[in-house]
């Protein structure tokens, strides 16, 4: 099982169970309980194989090996781990998905912020043949396996992937 990389590492145990707003400065590791919001804005979040979240969550990246309930905002990563039971909606940058996890909710992959304030955000809500995604595009996926790359956006199934838009 992979903990974040980072030298600062909190950790909530298999047996705590968290109510309200957790926020910090430093990596999280989940395996017990949360139910609420939190807010990693800079750090990772790392929900263990007994992880159990009723919560949004804003982090840079997020991997999830366990079950979350609610809207996941990465600044840069999220990551589905086959033993993850996912349902709500992911807004990163990039996101993979491993062949065995479950996920059912819309996908928003973001674009880098712009180079400088002159240049537009265009957005594209074109269908992309398949309909599984575009460069900016929101799709709702109930699947078992896909992942997606970071060049273009684009999210691209790796095997028999239920669709529904």
């Amino acid at each position: 099982m992979e903990t974040p990389k980072s030298a600062e590492i909190a950790h909530i145990g298999r047996s705590v169970m968290v109510k309200g707003e957790l926020s910090g400065s430093e990596d999280l590791y989940v395996d017990g309980q949360v139910e609420g919001t939190i807010e990693l804005q800079g750090n990772s979040l790392t929900i263990g194989p007994n992880g159990y979240l009723r919560a949004n969550v804003n982090a840079k990246n997020v991997v999830v090996h366990g079950k979350l309930e609610g809207n996941v905002k990465a600044s840069e990563r999220t990551e589905l781990r086959k033993s993850a039971v996912v349902t709500g909606d992911i807004f990163a940058q990039k996101i993979a998905i491993e062949d065995g996890a479950y996920f059912k909710g819309k996908v928003d992959i973001q674009k880098e912020a712009p180079r400088s304030a002159s240049q537009p955000v265009v957005k594209s809500e074109a269908p992309v043949p398949g309909g599984i995604g575009s460069q900016h595009s929101s799709s709702t996926v109930t699947s078992t396996a896909v992942a997606a790359s970071s060049s273009g956006g684009d999210v691209v199934p790796v095997g028999k992937t239920p669709v529904t838009e």
